[in-house]
């Protein structure tokens, strides 16, 4: 079963979003590191984690899926079944844009929007930290 267990936003100060989730929405930080060229803020309300990704540069492969500035840059969705999921994406017009391996596969579907397949379980750990 496939279900939505993270959205990541495109961010261009990493603080000012993270107080205003904090504030506004209640979320906890979890985690914070970097990966690939941007520092990743994950953040939790309990139940779907909050990725706040600020990138290096504008320049980034990974920055430019989307435009320019502040943006939702993708959703994760956990999966049981990664072949059989990518099989399903590729056979219905979708395009696979991550480096064989790496985890987790980002993917484009055939309007343009970028989503990720993730383990299942991954998030499971920051949002029981959250909760105490």
């Amino acid at each position: 079963m496939a279900r939505i267990n993270h959205i990541a936003l495109k961010v261009t100060d990493l603080d000012a979003a993270t107080t205003f989730y904090e504030n506004v929405y209640g979320f906890k930080q979890v985690k914070t590191g970097r990966s690939r060229g941007h520092i990743s803020r994950h953040m939790t309300d309990g139940y779907i984690d909050l990725a706040l990704m600020l990138y290096d540069s504008e320049e980034d492969a990974e920055a430019k899926l989307v435009p320019p500035g502040p943006a939702i840059h993708h959703f994760g969705i956990e999966v049981d079944d990664h072949e059989g999921f990518i099989e399903t994406v590729t056979a219905n017009g979708g395009t696979i844009l991550s480096k064989p391996g790496e985890v987790p596969i980002k993917y484009r579907s055939p309007d343009g929007t970028i989503a990720e397949i993730v383990p299942k379980g991954r998030y499971d750990k920051m949002k029981a930290k959250a909760a105490e």
